[in-house]
């Protein structure tokens, strides 16, 4: 086992900013990507069922959680989502905590913990350096709407609970613009763990 922790760089962004598509670069780099969001489908599939059927009553079928439903519920309803939160970060944190002891144990320079509400968590803390994902109001707009299910309502709910992206842009150590193509953004991700490699003191070829 390796003593040395790695570095963890966090990825954060938006609403359709692009965040996602940042992650599989890093993954492409050959970065361990630890993502919060496949975590909490898997959670909703599995382990986080059986809290929150009895939180949410009739959210949940067959052993999973119905989404739409659940979203339903605690769109816009701080008290509700408080309580689905408790539930659900514990239970997302425990994941990131044995992620980042198997990449130790790997011996993995640098760590991507991909986290959608990194700031608004307080979770930047444990991190080394942020990546904010980023790219224009429109793009970002015309993004959402491209996802099943978006509505105007639901729109305004979810960016309500996002701190805008200049103040994110402000804290962020990297910013990669997403709006302009793959090619782009593959080569901001290479430039960044050059420079997170001249942060480690050490030498890496990315």
């Amino acid at each position: 086992m390796s003593d040395a922790r790695p570095f963890i760089l966090c990825l954060t962004g938006s609403l359709g900013m692009g965040k996602s598509t940042t992650a599989r670069f890093f993954a492409e780099a050959g970065v361990p990507v630890h993502d919060s969001d496949a975590v909490v489908r898997a959670l909703y599939e599995g382990e986080a069922v059986p809290a929150i059927e009895r939180a949410f009553p009739s959210t949940t079928a067959g052993g999973k959680v119905n989404r739409g439903k659940l979203a339903a519920t605690v769109l816009g309803d701080d008290a509700a989502l408080a309580r689905l939160e408790a539930i659900v970060h514990p239970l997302v944190s425990a994941s990131r905590d044995r992620f980042l002891a198997e990449a130790q144990s790997r011996g993995a320079a640098v760590v991507v913990l991909d986290v959608p509400l990194l700031f608004e968590t307080g979770a930047e803390r444990r991190c080394d350096a942020v990546v904010v994902v980023s790219a224009s109001p429109e793009l970002q707009r015309q993004r959402a709407f491209e996802r099943p299910g978006m509505t105007e309502e639901k729109f305004a709910a979810l960016l309500a609970r996002q701190m805008p992206d200049a103040e994110k842009r402000r804290r962020a150590d990297f910013v990669v613009d997403s709006s302009q193509g793959f090619d782009h953004a593959r080569a901001q991700v290479r430039d960044i763990l050059r420079q997170v490699a001249r942060m480690r003191g050490g030498a890496r070829d990315s």
